[in-house]
């Protein structure tokens, strides 16, 4: 399956589906048009067979942000920000998060603004030691959105996040790597391959397994120590009565690598 859309093009192939924003004369940075071929892109993930997301950028940005080519005051004015962030970025962040499959993001170059955060909002940040990161709303005076105040303090302390946010200040990857944003840092000539080995190691997975590790870790950020253990105690019903548990413990007996389905 290939989307041929000009701002963004998905292939799904194995399994594996790659979203690529494809605006690199702008750096990726990201229109109204875009944001909502993102979210359908990654809504319809949930149907259509796919196993493991990588989103990435064309070229040599993943994503720099809104598109913030307004050509007059009047057109800032009259637009709802609001009704566009409830309707656009809003939803593909949820809809990133409750994906029941781990979604990859492949960064090269600048990450920023709502870009960082969509990096934010995957399952496991690889970065090519030319990955930039930042929070710039501020500088031109906008608060973040797309999940910042969400994700950001949880991943590098209160008092990190407002300095990051509060002066728009842009990293490195080797940075983001020590303040816990980035999982690896590699060579941008390794860059695919590590990706591709990750998305290829991950399609093999056990999939319900990997679904309610990814519920489990969303819920434990907002729950007591006694809400997790009973999630788990819940969700590890439908894990345990899977065919990967009983490949799983075939293989195990059998002293041989599972092969989950």
């Amino acid at each position: 399956m290939t989307n041929h859309a000009e701002n963004l093009l998905v292939t799904l192939a194995d399994g594996i589906k790659r979203i690529t924003i494809n605006r690199p004369t702008r750096r990726n940075s990201v229109d109204l048009e875009t944001v909502s071929m993102i979210r359908d892109a990654i809504g319809q993930s949930a149907e259509d067979g796919t196993r493991v997301v990588i989103l990435t950028g064309a070229g040599e940005s993943f994503c720099a942000g809104a598109d913030l080519a307004a050509t007059s005051e009047r057109e800032i004015a009259d637009f709802d920000v609001t009704k566009s962030l409830r309707e656009g970025v809003n939803p593909t962040i949820l809809a990133m998060r409750a994906l029941p499959v781990p979604i990859i993001a492949r960064v090269h170059g600048h990450a920023v603004g709502v870009g960082c955060n969509y990096a934010l909002a995957c399952d496991i940040v690889v970065a090519s030691e030319q990955a930039v990161f930042g929070q710039v709303f501020v500088r031109v005076g906008l608060m973040p959105d797309g999940g910042g105040t969400f994700f950001l303090p949880r991943l590098v302390g209160y008092q990190k996040a407002f300095e990051l946010m509060a002066t728009g200040d842009i990293i490195s990857a080797q940075d983001a790597y020590q303040l816990g944003m980035v999982n690896r840092i590699v060579p941008f000539a390794e860059l695919d391959a590590t990706v591709d080995a990750l998305a290829a190691r991950l399609v093999t997975s056990p999939r319900v397994a990997l679904a309610k590790i990814k519920a489990g870790l969303n819920r434990g950020a907002e729950s007591d120590l006694a809400g997790a253990l009973d999630f788990e105690a819940i969700n590890q019903e439908a894990c345990f009565h899977s065919t990967d548990f009983i490949e799983g413990v075939t293989a195990f007996l059998q002293k041989r690598k599972a092969v989950f389905g």
